[in-house]
């Protein structure tokens, strides 16, 4: 009886690792079978005629700079001059980006102060040779801080032994080699610290606002949208999509009124509010809070356009 026991266990595991095998199978078909229908860079016609109206109007809405992407997004916060080397300026763009996920970006900009500020500075050789408890308290107030320290550290120490240093050049082996590091962060880094442009860094804000506009086919997430939008972005456009617009998607997730303002006072304000209300913000309601006589311009655009 033991020998017809352990014949059906034999069995069952054969089973088993043939259903494992199978699926193994099955999953690495599907993977190549996505691969194959993502579509390239440039193999799409634009999904909307008046996309490059939209892009010039919500350039000249983000001309003041005045989004918190503007003063404390990873463009601005790494220190450059005055005897700063080119190594530590593009070692703390890569910082600036690992503590900005899931994080508002004041929260970022007091974080690498902090860094910048704590002896030394923020190099690879001081976060190599700071503990782990004072970098975790130096950037306390961001999101996960607990993760972003060890992958910092760890970064640190991938950086002075397989790169002498400095970051990689390509986005691939940012995010193969460096815990922590995606895509969306790993493109931005490039284009910062390289001036190259492999690809364009989508955030959450970019995503919900390509869906809400229709650039996007009801994609899932930010690395489909990314897919997708490369596939018709001109290229000359990759390098400014992800300062514009996460500029963009915070001033009308976060500072409604204000944005109001500027939309009234720019070159076509009845385009511009119909484009914030296409992004989910309701000018009636928002006027009305400001107050200050912002219902009456808005109804006099509409109706002045109607009019004509």
């Amino acid at each position: 009886s033991n020998s017809n026991t352990a014949t059906a266990t034999e069995t069952d595991k054969a089973k088993t690792t043939k259903t494992t095998n199978k699926k193994k199978k099955t999953s690495t078909k599907k993977k190549q079978r996505q691969r194959q229908q993502r579509p390239l860079p440039g193999s799409k016609a634009p999904p909307d005629d008046g996309w490059e109206e939209i892009w010039k109007l919500v350039e000249e809405l983000r001309a003041d700079k005045s989004a918190p992407v503007d003063t404390d997004g990873a463009e601005v916060l790494p220190q450059q001059g005055d005897g700063v080397d080119d190594t530590v300026y593009r070692f703390q763009i890569l910082v600036a980006l690992m503590l900005s996920s899931q994080t508002k970006d004041k929260v970022v900009g007091e974080a690498m102060r902090n860094l910048q500020k704590h002896a030394g500075g923020l190099t690879i050789d001081n976060i190599r040779q700071m503990s782990h408890e004072d970098l975790n308290h130096l950037i306390q107030k961001v999101g996960f801080h607990n993760n972003k320290t060890k992958y910092i550290k760890q970064t640190a120490e991938i950086l002075h032994e397989k790169h002498g240093g400095d970051i990689p050049k390509t986005p691939t082996e940012m995010i193969e080699q460096l815990p922590g590091v995606g895509p969306k962060m790993a493109f931005i880094v490039e284009s910062i610290a390289w001036g190259t442009q492999s690809g364009i860094g989508i955030d959450t804000h970019m995503h919900r606002m390509f869906n809400q506009l229709g650039w996007v086919p009801h994609t899932k997430n930010p690395e489909m949208t990314r897919i997708e939008l490369e596939a018709w972005l001109p290229r000359e456009k990759w390098v400014s999509a992800n300062y514009l617009w996460v500029g963009f998607g915070q001033e009308v997730q976060q500072f409604k009124g204000r944005l109001l303002r500027k939309v009234v006072n720019c070159s076509k304000p009845r385009e511009a509010l119909k484009l914030v209300k296409r992004l989910g913000l309701d000018y009636n309601v928002e006027a009305a809070k400001v107050g200050d006589g912002l219902e009456d311009e808005i109804r006099a655009i509409l109706r002045n356009d109607d009019e004509s």
